[in-house]
């Protein structure tokens, strides 16, 4: 298993965006930093299985879990994952694999564990404090931008930075491709405000009419974004909120969309 959770592939792609280690001192050397692709190994190892930090097998992975931690917490600050996901929305466009002409939106509620930044009472959990994964996916259900807020903000005060957060996808010859020609999303976001907005962006609304009946209209179209929250909740460790800081837990919620792109380019991963 542990073959499988730092193949080729990905760290191929990982690799160039990690920062410069620090330079150390001839006299007082110390011990010798763990490998880092041991480290992304474990990384991917907790997402994946949703163990503490102090439970991941060192024996298989090639570090402690504590190290790993520490090195998810600096390539996060480092804008690490961010940048692999850009990275790999390139490669998908390149290879005629991303179709952002029709593009979905939608909101996922999960459950914390510890105190923290973007935790609030969740209206669909009787007032429980929740968080919430924002995602907005291409036709191909592939994740273009992701954030995290606390369980009591709306939906829809998501619908615009989500379109902010997309990055400039390369891959081709010609301009960049940033912004998607239509917009599929449920009755949560059913407010003209936001339609005038988007409309002004060029971007052609379809957002269901509250009280129109479920599985019709644009529900045939949106269902692409509830697959993609399927597959990242796949990863037992986005299931519920361990981490305290909002920061690291939308590291790893990067990193997931990340290997989900990675999967439509490598099948075999």
């Amino acid at each position: 298993m542990s073959d499988d959770l730092a193949p080729d592939v990905l760290w191929d792609r990982v690799a160039p965006l990690l920062p410069p280690r620090p330079p150390r001192r001839r006299r007082y050397p110390g011990r010798l930093p763990a490998d880092d692709r041991a480290a992304l190994r474990g990384i991917v190892y907790v997402l994946r299985t949703g163990v503490t930090w102090a439970d991941a097998p060192a024996e298989m992975i090639g570090c402690s879990g504590v190290t790993c931690w520490r090195r998810l917490r600096d390539w996060t600050e480092a804008g690490v994952w961010p940048r692999l996901h850009a990275v790999l929305l390139a490669e998908l466009r390149k290879a005629g694999l991303l179709d952002m002409d029709d593009c979905a939106i939608d909101g996922s509620h999960v459950r914390p564990c510890e105190r923290g930044a973007h935790i609030g009472p969740s209206p669909v959990d009787r007032g429980r404090p929740g968080s919430k994964h924002h995602l907005i996916v291409d036709r191909h259900d592939t994740s273009l931008a992701v954030s995290l807020t606390s369980g009591n903000r709306h939906d829809v005060t998501q619908l615009t930075p989500l379109l902010d957060a997309i990055p400039r996808i390369r891959g081709l010859v010609g301009r960049t491709r940033h912004r998607p020609r239509r917009l599929f999303a449920d009755c949560g976001y059913d407010y003209d405000t936001y339609r005038r907005l988007l409309r002004a962006r060029g971007i052609t609304t379809n957002i269901a009419r509250k009280g129109t009946a479920h599985g019709s209209g644009p529900g045939r179209t949106r269902w692409v974004v509830e697959r993609t929250f399927a597959w990242l909740h796949q990863c037992k460790r986005l299931r519920i909120r361990y981490e305290i800081r909002a920061d690291l837990h939308l590291g790893l919620l990067e990193l997931a969309c990340s290997i989900i792109c990675l999967r439509r380019l490598r099948t075999s991963f």
